[in-house]
């Protein structure tokens, strides 16, 4: 009887990873988000895949941590699992974020929630950061985004990602 969990090996979220990877390629990411914790393993995972499309060196991973289903300190009972709670933010890094091709990494989508809100967040951070230049410069410094989680829940979700955002998921299941 199933558990609605995904059960596997190390080698074979390797392979997930790996598969997913080739898939994710041709969009050409140039940094990993990943979000933590869940998001850290894949990054890492898939950054033996992926190589920066302009230098071939290591793509670069960056960390948020973000919660829904833990309880923190300074949380209540009726946050868990409705509220996210940001742990960790980019802050003034996300000018790094600035005409790059970020590919925003986890490790399930379950009710999307998180994905939702860091996408919401990172785009939000961003175009706060567009407003320091001119309007002409603008659009060549606007962030593109992306989405792999390695397992992606297919059940219906409390929110929706944006339909320009690309979304890759190493495997599906109900």
């Amino acid at each position: 009887m199933s558990d609605g969990h995904l059960r596997a090996t190390y080698n074979e979220i390797h392979a997930i990873i790996g598969k997913a990877s080739e898939r994710i390629a041709p969009w050409k990411p140039d940094l990993f988000v990943a979000i933590g914790g869940g998001g850290f393993f894949p990054a890492r995972v898939l950054r033996s895949f992926l190589k920066h499309p302009a230098t071939g060196k290591n793509i670069s991973i960056q960390a948020i941590g973000l919660s829904l289903y833990e309880e923190l300190p300074d949380t209540t009972s009726e946050q868990i699992g409705r509220q996210v709670i940001r742990t960790q933010w980019l802050g003034p890094e996300s000018r790094a974020l600035l005409g790059r091709r970020v590919l925003i990494i986890d490790e399930v989508d379950d009710s999307r929630t998180t994905l939702a809100y860091a996408i919401k967040e990172l785009q939000h951070d961003v175009e706060e950061q567009l407003k320091s230049f001119p309007e002409a410069e603008r659009e060549a410094k606007r962030t593109k985004f992306a989405v792999f989680v390695v397992h992606n829940k297919k059940k219906a979700k409390a929110a929706e990602l944006p339909a320009d955002i690309p979304y890759f998921a190493g495997e599906e299941s109900a």
